[in-house]
């Protein structure tokens, strides 16, 4: 259980590595990995950094971030630094980025008598993992090994290999994939226009410059390609590797300038000799219509550079290293064989020949490299940090409350139904679930964050409501972009929006005209509301009377309310068993909400019999949808019926979002903290705590995901999901508790 008010000791995790501004493909791996692990855990948890200095005279400006520093080729260094850790009782744990040109010695073996020295669990992340290994370097990695507590790999070829080439058990084993920045998807115009380069069909290539990288193989591959596109632009990106410039200065660079220059190829290719913020990268690739990786490096078992073209939505063509041939497969890229610019040529004609071919690529490179954005990175290393040293996270942290995507999918009509990934989709049209939804969200911000941009939100969506609103007190929920109406007269939509308005229309804290459109709007759905005979839609009506009831009471509304709370006391009364204890004979969506309106009832009528009611089904409810870890919402795919399997999967962000209000109620009307705990617990599913261990909310656009599939997320972030999001995200908002927010 995790305690509300708390404020434990903090705890630390150093990242020993290389670290900007030295210029390292670790370096920058782990400045991402440290960033994302202090956005979740920070400061219960602290991750800082002993910074590896490639020779003694080496001085760096580092940030904070690095507590101390050592030579990596001085072996009394690693000592005197495994004395002090051991030391220290804040460090819980010490994880070794791991390459083994970075550490002295041969073969990196500097590092070995620091963790025969060291008394904390340490967890190396190999970057590197090398097949046919000589006698002392399968020494160096079994002695490794054996002083770690786990061996981080990025791929699974990197796993067999160690366990075949170098007899490591699998148990000590652990596979988390390279991070990658998180990233909106979209078409390259947009980053075209901010780098000048309209008009272009752009190929990269970056990272460090060394002969390892094989660009002239690229080079050589685009005489025959310019003659079929003469837009084409291939950007080599970085600046020259800092060993390779002490050693070869720009031999490199000016070898692949006369290629060039040879080939005639002049307007075709250009470098930028810079070492590169991960925004610039991230520019760069989204302004890419293909990356090229034609290293000659087969062996290579990690890329920090293809990983982050994959999350950008790029097409790849790379050499068949092993990571490449863990990594990509022909719908979202193609593999080459090493030091051929033929087969780069070919792979480039087929895919520039075929834009609808590009796209469809392009959308599995992005999709397929979600489960590698740092948030779900930093989440499974501090899973594995746990098995080892004893830290707990602060369940109570919660990201700051983003409005982004709620008012990017809102126009002057409304907000709209679905979204491609994050691009509002208007062909679909508008649903009154939704603008019900965004109107209650919105009213609940502004009471306590008032802007222009909300009231305008606000007048939006109820106008929408006018607009679908029928003389018999029922409404339309669907609008077609063109703004036909349908037909129907949907309980639970009478319902949902009886909710939103129910609270704009008696919360002072709202502008008075907001307050007075609302009360109109109320007029005529009040009327029919004693009709209601589904319990979801009568859940939703109770939740907007008790809002009315509590601030502005009148008769006639409480009349009305006392009908329905005995309505779905006697739905319960009639079907709960001991086995059983639920309102239905099957448990579909927004399960949560039928509890949830007897608490409500127990609040304003004062009738125990609610309360039991309320908490026996919460807690059967509860039974069945909390595991050890993390919250499972009943699947979409086929629910939960009685006597019959239930469903896992397509769960749905409104279900998780159900749960987290009505936990929040029920803990406002009982008192019972373990409600508050399941609240937070609960919030988790949208933060990563889910079977498939991804983020379901986008910290970048603010939106949320669509659903969770069995082996996959849905990228499109609607309308529901995104505001559902952000609803449980505010209920959690309105509990005034001690919270910690961190910054996007």
């Amino acid at each position: 259980m995790i305690s509300m008010k708390s404020n434990p000791a903090s705890y630390q995790v150093l990242q020993i590595s290389s670290f900007p501004p030295r210029e390292c493909g670790i370096a920058t791996f782990t400045q991402d990995l440290v960033f994302a692990l202090n956005k979740k855990f920070n400061p219960v948890v602290k991750t800082r950094v002993v910074a590896l200095n490639d020779q003694p005279t080496s001085i760096y400006n580092y940030s904070k971030l690095v507590t101390q520093e050592i030579s990596a080729t001085d072996l009394g260094h690693y000592v005197r630094l495994a004395q002090e850790i051991n030391r220290r009782s804040d460090v819980k744990l010490v994880n070794i980025q791991h390459e083994f040109g970075l550490f002295g010695g041969e073969w990196g073996d500097y590092i070995i008598p620091f963790l025969q020295a060291l008394q904390k669990p340490a967890i190396v992340t190999f970057h590197c993992v090398l097949p046919n290994p000589d006698e002392h370097l399968r020494k160096v990695v079994s002695s490794i090994a054996e002083f770690a507590k786990v061996i981080v790999v990025m791929n699974k070829r990197s796993a067999e290999t160690l366990e075949t080439d170098y007899a490591l058990p699998k148990s000590k084993l652990a596979l988390i994939p390279h991070g990658i920045p998180q990233v909106v998807f979209e078409t390259s115009d947009k980053a075209k226009q901010e780098l000048g380069l309209e008009g272009k069909v752009v190929l990269s290539t970056f990272g460090h410059l060394s002969q390892d990288k094989g660009v002239e193989y690229a080079i050589r591959a685009l005489p025959q390609v310019v003659k079929q596109f003469p837009n084409l632009l291939y950007i080599v990106i970085g600046a020259t590797h800092p060993n390779i410039q002490r050693e070869y200065g720009e031999a490199y660079r000016n070898f692949l300038i006369a290629e060039v220059k040879r080939l005639g190829l002049g307007e075709y290719v250009k470098f930028y000799n810079k070492y590169l913020t991960i925004e610039e990268v991230v520019t760069y690739l989204k302004a890419t219509d293909i990356y090229i990786s034609p290293t000659i490096n087969v062996g290579q078992s990690v890329s920090g550079t293809l990983a982050y073209a994959l999350g950008c939505g790029r097409p790849i063509i790379s050499t068949a290293t092993e990571y490449a041939k863990y990594i990509i497969d022909e719908s979202n890229g193609a593999l080459v064989k090493p030091k051929t610019s033929s087969g780069i040529t070919r792979a480039l004609l087929d895919m520039l020949s075929d834009q609808k071919y590009m796209k469809a690529m392009s959308a599995s490179a992005y999709e397929k490299s979600r489960t590698m954005i740092w948030p779900n990175v930093a989440a499974e290393y501090f899973s594995l940090y746990k098995k080892f040293a004893d830290m707990k996270s602060e369940e109570t942290k919660l990201p700051e409350v983003k409005l982004d995507h709620v008012l990017h999918l809102t126009d002057d009509f409304g907000i709209m139904h679905h979204a491609r990934y994050a691009k509002p989709e208007r062909r679909f049209g508008y649903s009154l679930d939704d603008n019900a939804r965004a109107l209650l969200a919105a009213a609940k911000r502004y009471a306590k964050v008032p802007s222009h941009e909300l009231l305008s939100a606000m007048h939006t969506y109820l106008r929408f409501i006018k607009f679908v609103s029928k003389p018999s007190g029922y409404f339309s929920n669907i609008v077609s972009s063109q703004g036909r109406r349908d037909i129907t007269n949907a309980e639970d939509v009478l319902g949902r929006t009886v909710t939103a308005l129910g609270f704009v229309a008696s919360d002072h804290a709202l502008p008075a005209e907001i307050q007075t459109k609302a009360r109109a709007l109320l007029v005529r759905p009040l009327k029919v509301l004693g009709r209601l005979t589904s319990p979801r839609a009568i859940a939703f009506a109770m939740t907007g009377l008790a809002s009315l009831i509590e601030r502005q009471p009148q008769a006639a509304v409480l009349r009305t309310f006392r009908v329905l709370a005995e309505r779905q006391y006697g739905f319960y009364a009639k079907v709960a068993s001991t086995e059983w204890r639920w309102f239905e004979e099957q448990l579909t969506y927004s399960n949560s909400k039928l509890p949830e309106s007897l608490y409500h009832a127990y609040k304003l009528l004062k009738q125990k019999k609610y309360l039991k009611a309320a908490e026996e089904s919460l807690e059967f409810l509860r039974g069945i949808t909390f595991r050890k870890d993390y919250y499972v919402p009943i699947g979409q795919n086929g629910w939960y019926f009685r006597d019959k399997a239930r469903a896992y999967f397509d769960q749905q962000p409104e279900d998780a979002a159900s749960m987290v209000e009505t936990k929040m109620v029920a803990w406002k009307t009982t008192g019972n903290k373990r409600h508050l705990e399941d609240a937070f617990g609960t919030f988790q599913w949208f933060l990563g705590k889910n079977h498939l261990n991804q983020m379901v909310y986008d910290e970048v656009t603010g939106g949320c995901h669509d659903g969770l599939g069995q082996y996959a997320m849905n990228l499109n972030q609607g309308a529901e999901s995104t505001i559902s999001y952000l609803l449980a995200r505010l209920a959690l908002e309105d509990a005034d508790l001690p919270t910690i927010i961190y910054q996007a």
